[in-house]
């Protein structure tokens, strides 16, 4: 290819680039396409009554276990560390702070339950609150350091849970504002923290890729950055730093003792007078918390962004239907087991607008159901299990993953999928099963090569290859979330025999090997052991999951919003 011919592709690509910036910009302007999809009304019916009450037993049960893990996540570090934190070093609270950061309470927080339970201990909310919330309007990822729990220290799953956060921003395109008051790596567990691809290394990593992708990021110090923390407000684009309260260094007044025998307060070695007036590795100096908060709330009105007029946003709103039947239904309608799993479309009739789906192939491989809905004014496609995903439904949500695809429609993903794979119990078995084999490798392909935004809600099971599918953790969906009930795991447990090879001979033993694995299966499975180790983006009950998707629906479509988004040739490099 010829410069020209270059010079010729690249001016026609930023020519294009910034059409579809002006199209969107004018978007909110214009009216969607009316619909008028069929409406699904799925009361409850007396021959469901055994089957929904034991779901709404199971459901209440491990609703009380969400409650309980909910408070211990509340209670941060415990109540000493919560006094020395206010009282003695006169920090406030990572909830106070986004008080005041936020526009109100009303924000998305992730994973709220990681780090509970895990061999090393328990690290409430791994240390470190993460979420999307509003700030002027805008929503915005936040990253807020915990420092009542041990003191701000990463640990290995502080760090997974920070990239997440990071993650949803690149991928949503979302500002980021980072709350700083750490410590540091936990030490003794530095082997999982530092040496890796995917450990603390690649937070500054995707702070340079996200700069250069013109994503903003604001840090705020409030506390401690020492050592690996530093680099966090020194490679944001805008950093405001607290007196008193705020640090940046390396290495600490105790390390400076030790190495060249020199007495140090922590403000002189690396306090907010410092980084603003002498080393300019802040850009703002703040007095207190909350005028470091108004600073972070007039920096976040400067970004490029062009918002719809609440007018608009309230015209709606108030245009939207809810469905005809109540959301707390959907506790009766959570599956206790697979065998306990009802019509699907019941599901989906409770968290559409108006209970309307239009459903695509409805007469073809009806064990996956899929269509077309509204959640809150979004259209999307919904694809969901209604038993196990045969030959049929593998190819019919190849096809249906690659229409939405090719309408720009984000994906919903209602997740339970069978408790394990197909038996091949003879030749026309092993046929078949090769068949099914092709047709969902070309499920897994249209849904991994689609580029539209992707959305999974586990609402029963996720096993096996049908969770990969239906765009499990391993395919990168825009958001992931599980109900309580649900159960994450290569098979349900009680059906983790047919996994096993079949040996006459040692039948006693293979059989107290199933019954060994069964029993890591009932722990393993469990929403809240997923939640604690990441695998998920949080356990939301299912009386919330419209809301939830509302939210996510109105984070996804955000970036619609921003002016320029061509990506700059360098980033931004501090004095």
């Amino acid at each position: 290819m010829t410069d020209m011919h270059r010079y010729t592709a690249r001016f026609v690509e930023r020519h294009w680039q910034r059409s579809v910036c002006r199209m969107s910009s004018v978007a909110g302007k214009r009216r969607a396409l009316p619909s008028a999809f069929p409406v699904l009304d799925l009361p409850l019916l007396p021959i469901h009554k055994h089957i929904y009450e034991a779901n709404l037993r199971n459901s209440n049960a491990w609703c009380k276990k969400y409650t309980e893990f909910s408070e211990k996540v509340m209670e941060g570090g415990g109540e000493r560390a919560i006094a020395r934190h206010t009282q003695r070093n006169r920090k406030l609270l990572v909830r106070d702070r986004l008080r005041l950061l936020l526009d109100d309470e009303d924000f998305l927080e992730l994973s709220p339950f990681a780090g509970l339970g895990l061999p090393y201990g328990d690290i409430p909310s791994a240390g470190s609150m993460t979420g999307i919330g509003r700030i002027n309007g805008l929503w915005c990822v936040f990253v807020a350091s915990d420092a009542t729990v041990k003191g701000g220290t990463s640990y290995p799953i502080t760090v997974k849970k920070n990239l997440r956060a990071q993650e949803i921003a690149i991928k949503n395109r979302l500002p980021c504002v980072y709350l700083v008051d750490s410590g540091g790596a936990f030490l003794p567990l530095q082997s999982e923290i530092f040496p890796d691809k995917n450990h603390g290394g690649r937070t500054f990593y995707n702070e340079a890729i996200m700069s250069a992708m013109k994503i903003p990021q604001v840090a705020v110090v409030c506390g401690s950055c020492t050592a690996g923390g530093a680099y966090i407000p020194t490679m944001a684009e805008e950093a405001v730093m607290v007196h008193r309260i705020g640090t940046i260094f390396l290495g600490g007044p105790p390390l400076v003792k030790a190495a060249t025998g020199e007495e140090v307060t922590p403000e002189d070695l690396g306090g907010a007078r410092l980084h603003a007036e002498v080393s300019g590795c802040v850009d703002h100096f703040a007095w207190e918390e909350k005028e470091a908060f108004d600073y972070t709330r007039n920096i976040i009105s400067t970004l490029n962004f062009l918002l719809p007029e609440e007018e608009e946003e309230t015209k709606k709103r108030n245009a939207e239907e809810e469905p005809l039947h109540s959301l707390e239904e959907l506790l009766g309608l959570a599956p206790k087991s697979y065998n306990y799993s009802l019509d699907v479309k019941m599901v989906v009739s409770r968290l559409v607008d108006g209970s309307r789906f239009l459903e695509f192939k409805a007469r073809y491989g009806t064990s996956l159901v899929t269509g077309f809905a509204k959640i809150h004014g979004h259209l999307v496609g919904i694809l969901a299990n209604d038993g196990q995903l045969s030959y049929e439904a593998a190819l019919k949500g190849s096809h249906f993953v690659q229409l939405c695809n090719q309408r720009d429609v984000p994906l919903l993903f209602l997740q339970n999928t069978a408790p394990t794979a197909a038996l091949t119990l003879s030749t026309k078995q092993a046929e078949m099963n090769s068949n099914h084999l092709k047709a969902q490798g070309s499920m897994m392909s249209a849904v991994a090569s689609a580029s539209v935004p992707k959305i999974t809600v586990v609402i029963g099971g996720c096993h096996g290859a049908d969770s990969y599918a239906m765009c499990g953790r391993a395919f990168d969906p825009n958001f992931l979330f599980l109900w309580p009930n649900a159960k994450v795991s290569i098979a349900s447990p009680g059906h983790i025999g047919s996994l096993l090879p079949l040996d006459g001979e040692q039948e006693e033993e293979q059989k107290k090997q199933e019954e060994e694995l069964n029993r890591m299966l009932v722990k393993e499975s469990s929403a809240f052991f997923s939640s604690s180790r990441m695998w998920d983006d949080g356990v939301i009950l299912p009386q919330n999951t419209r809301k939830v998707l509302r939210d996510v629906l109105d984070i996804i479509k955000q970036q619609r919003y921003q002016l320029s988004t061509e990506t700059l040739q360098s980033i931004p490099l501090r004095m």
